[in-house]
């Protein structure tokens, strides 16, 4: 625990150095890419929301290994961008979907866990967490997803506590073809000499009343692309097994 504690707080105390606010809020490079048309959300009624049990059976293992990159719990239960607010109000499903006020409410329960490479302490490393909502809340994150999405292509700041970072520009992606709806994005970062981008990518895929996300960041300028697709397959299997199953 205290290894993953240490890693956490390294790659925090790593991206606020980064993205601290610069002066010169300049748009960076990157090929943007077609969004497909929303995929229609399923007609049947939405299951009960699943218990913190089930979504533990359906997630990563501690030091389990999903192709390159291994699998743990972190150390404070949640990555600390669950904290993490934004301005405007509207572009906060892009930063935190921890709760949603009014939008979508909190969750029942969720899971959290992070997937990274094993030799980088500050290398690509991925948020991943499932959460279930009860009342349809699962959907209305799609939809302030959508919303965020379209709202917040100019970019937006994240409110980091000890450090504002700028977010320069968010871009709409091909999302994977699985789940009910799925959501992905790119977003641009100023790093702190002003002079190069870093990026972090998010997907989103409802399943029912679940709610997978994947939340990757990169500490260089090099744009990977995407989430890594071997992490959200791997996870997308293991959900499929677990709730089929049960």
């Amino acid at each position: 625990m205290y290894q993953t504690e240490t890693r956490q707080w390294c790659r925090a105390a790593g991206a606020a150095l980064i993205t601290v606010v610069c002066a010169a809020a300049v748009a960076c490079g990157g090929q943007g890419r077609d969004d497909k048309p929303a995929r229609p959300a399923a007609g049947a009624r939405e299951p009960r929301p699943l218990s913190a049990a089930r979504l533990t059976a359906a997630s990563f293992t501690q030091g389990e290994a999903v192709g390159e990159f291994t699998a743990s719990e972190y150390g404070l239960g949640a990555p600390f961008s669950d904290e993490y607010t934004a301005d405007p109000a509207a572009c906060l499903p892009l930063v935190s979907l921890r709760t949603g006020g009014t939008r979508y409410g909190a969750p029942r329960a969720e899971v959290n866990r992070e997937v990274y490479r094993p030799d980088s302490l500050l290398g690509e490393n991925t948020a991943v967490q499932l959460r279930s909502y009860a009342d349809g809340g699962a959907a209305r994150v799609m939809t302030a997803l959508t919303r965020a999405g379209a709202l917040c292509g100019d970019g937006f700041t994240e409110d980091r506590s000890v450090v504002r970072a700028r977010y320069l520009k968010t871009e709409t992606l091909r999302p994977p073809r699985i789940g009910d709806e799925a959501k992905a994005f790119r977003l641009t970062v100023r790093d702190l000499r002003g002079k190069a981008c870093h990026r972090e990518y998010l997907t989103v895929v409802r399943s029912g009343s679940t709610t997978l996300s994947f939340r990757s960041g990169i500490s260089s300028p090099q744009d990977v692309g995407a989430v890594p697709p071997g992490v959200i397959d791997g996870q997308w299997k293991k959900f499929l097994a677990a709730t089929r199953t049960a």
